[in-house]
């Protein structure tokens, strides 16, 4: 008589936020996947729904609730992770039928919740499902690109932000085991790693930089540049997030001439005026950079960095604004995103005198957006007529879409392409580049 096996519990997942929060996602997956789980698309399929919070901003949080409320709505049955965990008596309050609720990166605990909440029926067979036979987590990126978490928490202490007390202070991985990660995604089809922690700059710090054997021979340091190094000889293109304008960051940029890394840094400035940023408590030093990022195109001339930035910051007058936007003239930076002020529960700039009111906020952000979108403009134009290394994200009809070497995916520009029918994602093909606009380039393959 043929066994009949029990049908296991069915997993939703809703991750917001960051690619920080997505990792946390795939890794929760992943365990509830080998435990002998299957996820559902659905709130109608799922037995149990988790939401994966976001905490930042204070809209970021009413998103998170909102999400909450809709998981109870279609579902009924949900439990909450993630950076809002850490104010569980809010979600409480509006949501007394939450089953459980845990804070970041508790993976243990939220696993637990879901054990729980919708047990695994005996059976030798649903069990001991295996994880991933390569090893990796389960992704909900695309095969061809992966985020590679490489230390969790922060030692700033931001006047605006409340990282620290969501996921606490620095907390770095051993290289070893980031490099074994990356090999296993690598040999999974990963074309693109992408880099991400909260200060990836800091990276070994926690650790003294101390060097950890590797399996074939030889050691890695705990060190941005080192990692980066490791990392650059797999084959993979491997891209820099979250990244402190330290000192030592002037050590990576010849990797990136070297093509070990693409020619491309996420750095959050924040600001240039000197009052704001000592408001901000961060670094005041932007004459400096703005040297160091000319040195830094002298080495790699293509590199590409993005920023982001707050307008409307207790105190910013308009002065400091000016002299932002003279900063960004300057700077020209490749890609930029702007934030408004917004005050967050548990952060020190909430007491802050002199708030800017929500009008000018505006104003500012619409000059800010206006000037960095003419600069995308500008420096996107001059890339007509040249052939760039474009990896494919997506294929459909003739066209694919893509991104350059200067592209993160979600929050940079892309690629569009004609008579590309023939491409597949994750292919890495030579685009001649015919057009472009504020954001975006259109080419075809060469």
């Amino acid at each position: 008589m043929a066994t009949i096996l029990p049908s296991p519990p069915k997993v939703g997942m809703v991750s917001l936020g960051c690619p920080k929060n997505l990792v946390d996602s795939e890794r929760i997956l992943t365990k509830l996947r080998a435990d002998g789980y299957s996820m559902s698309p659905d709130y109608a399929g799922a037995d149990v729904v988790l939401v994966n919070t976001c905490g930042f901003l204070d809209s970021a949080k009413e998103e998170s609730l909102e999400a909450i409320g809709e998981a109870i709505a279609e579902n009924g049955r949900v439990i909450v992770t993630g950076c809002m965990g850490k104010e569980a008596e809010v979600i409480r309050e509006r949501f007394p039928s939450v089953l459980a609720v845990t804070g970041a990166h508790q993976y243990e605990q939220v696993v637990g919740a879901v054990h729980d909440a919708a047990p695994i029926p005996p059976s030798a067979y649903l069990d001991l499902v295996p994880a991933n036979p390569l090893g990796g987590d389960l992704k909900l990126t695309p095969k061809h690109y992966s985020y590679l978490k490489i230390s969790e928490g922060c030692n700033h202490r931001c006047s605006f932000c409340i990282i620290p007390a969501l996921r606490g202070d620095l907390a770095s991985r051993r290289p070893d085991a980031i490099l074994r990660e990356a090999e296993k995604l690598v040999a999974a089809g990963t074309r693109e790693l992408l880099v991400i922690s909260q200060d990836t700059s800091a990276y070994g710090l926690d650790l003294r930089h101390a060097s950890y054997p590797l399996k074939g021979g030889g050691e890695i340091r705990s060190d941005m540049t080192d990692l980066a190094r490791h990392l650059g000889q797999l084959g993979a293109w491997v891209r820099l997030h979250y990244v402190y304008p330290y000192p030592h960051v002037d050590r990576v940029i010849p990797l990136m001439a070297e093509g070990l890394v693409l020619p491309y840094l996420d750095i959050p400035f924040q600001h240039a005026a000197p009052s704001v940023l000592k408001a901000m408590k961060r670094p005041a030093n932007e004459a400096k950079v703005l040297e160091r990022i000319a040195k830094w195109r002298e080495i790699a001339p293509d590199i590409a960095i993005r920023s982001t930035f707050v307008v409307g910051f207790p105190g910013e007058t308009e002065a400091d604004f000016d002299y932002l936007l003279q900063w960004l003239e300057e700077a020209r930076l490749d890609r930029v995103g702007a934030f408004r002020f917004e005050p967050v529960a548990g952060a020190a700039a909430n007491d802050l005198p002199d708030p800017v009111p929500e009008e000018v906020k505006e104003e500012r952000y619409a000059r800010l957006m206006e000037l960095t979108a003419r600069i995308s403009a500008e420096k996107l134009e001059a890339k007509v007529g040249r052939t760039l290394d474009v990896i494919i994200d997506e294929v459909g009809g003739d066209g694919a879409t893509g991104r350059s070497q200067a592209d993160a995916p979600e929050i940079d520009g892309q690629v569009h392409l004609r008579d590309a029918g023939h491409l597949s994602p994750g292919d890495i093909v030579k685009v001649e580049i015919e057009e472009a606009d504020e954001h975006d380039l259109f080419g075809v393959p060469a």
